[in-house]
C-alpha cells in the first residue's frame, strides 16, 4: 500500500495572515521591511533573511507566545483538514519557512499540538532571535528547506501531495504528485499552466482530497 503525505506549509496556507510579519511588525527594533525586499528581489536566501530579521525582536518567548495566542488566527477549516486526514491515513506534515516556536503556539493554542513541524529553529537570546534552518543532520540551510524535506518524504516511499500559497512553496510542490495553491502559487499555477486545485479555505483542500485519495 502507497503511504500518502500532505505537506502543509504554514504562514498563508494554514493561517489566515504571515505570522511571522505581525511578529515583525510589532516587534522588530529596526527596519526589517528593507531586508524582506532583499529576499523578495532575489538578493538574498530566506534563510538569511530570517535570521537578520528576527535578529531585531528582542521580546522574550512569553510575550511572542502571547501576541500569537491573541491575534494569529488559523484559517477555517483546520480541524475538519486534520480529521480527514486521520481518518484516511494520510500523514500530515507542516514544513513551513516560519519559526517552530510560534507554529507549535498556534498549533497548541488550537488543539493540534500533535501535528509534526519542520520549521526554523528559533532561541531566544538577549541579542535577538536567532532563527536557522537545519536538516536532519544539523548542516544550516539556507534555502528550499521545504523541497529538502519533500524529497526525503519522497525518498522513504511517500505519495506526497502539496499544500502552499507563496513563490518559497514553488520549488518543493513542483516534486509533489498534486498541489492545492492559494494567492500568488496559485497564479503561478495558473500562468504555466501546470495541474492543481485552488483553494480559499482549508475545506477546499479536504473536498480536494476526497477526489485524490
Amino acid at each position: 500500500m502507497i503511504k500518502t503525505l500532505l505537506q502543509c506549509d504554514f504562514d498563508g496556507t494554514l493561517t489566515e495572515e504571515d505570522v511571522s510579519f505581525l511578529i515583525l511588525e510589532r516587534f522588530a527594533e529596526s527596519d526589517w521591511k528593507s531586508i524582506l525586499r532583499d529576499y523578495q528581489e532575489g538578493n538574498i536566501p530566506v534563510g538569511q533573511f530570517n535570521y537578520r530579521a528576527f535578529n531585531l525582536v528582542k521580546q522574550d518567548r512569553a510575550a511572542l507566545e502571547k501576541l500569537v495566542r491573541e491575534e494569529a488566527r488559523l484559517r477555517p477549516g483546520v480541524h475538519e483538514l486534520i480529521e480527514h486526514c486521520r481518518s484516511n491515513h494520510i500523514e500530515l506534515r507542516v514544513v513551513s519557512n516560519g519559526l517552530d516556536f510560534y507554529v507549535r503556539t498556534l498549533l497548541g493554542h488550537n488543539g493540534f499540538g500533535q501535528v509534526e513541524v519542520a520549521a526554523a529553529r528559533t532561541l531566544f537570546t538577549p541579542e535577538g532571535l536567532d532563527a536557522r534552518y537545519f536538516d536532519l543532520n544539523g548542516k544550516e540551510l539556507l534555502d528550499e528547506f521545504k523541497a529538502y524535506h519533500t524529497r526525503r518524504f519522497i525518498e522513504q516511499g511517500y505519495r506526497v501531495l502539496y499544500a502552499g500559497n507563496g513563490p518559497s512553496d514553488i520549488p518543493a510542490s513542483r516534486l509533489a504528485e498534486h498541489t492545492f495553491a492559494t494567492q500568488s502559487l496559485l497564479e503561478y499555477y495558473r500562468r504555466e499552466a501546470l495541474p492543481h486545485t485552488p483553494f480559499h479555505d482549508l475545506h477546499d483542500i479536504v473536498a480536494g482530497l476526497k477526489n485524490l485519495v
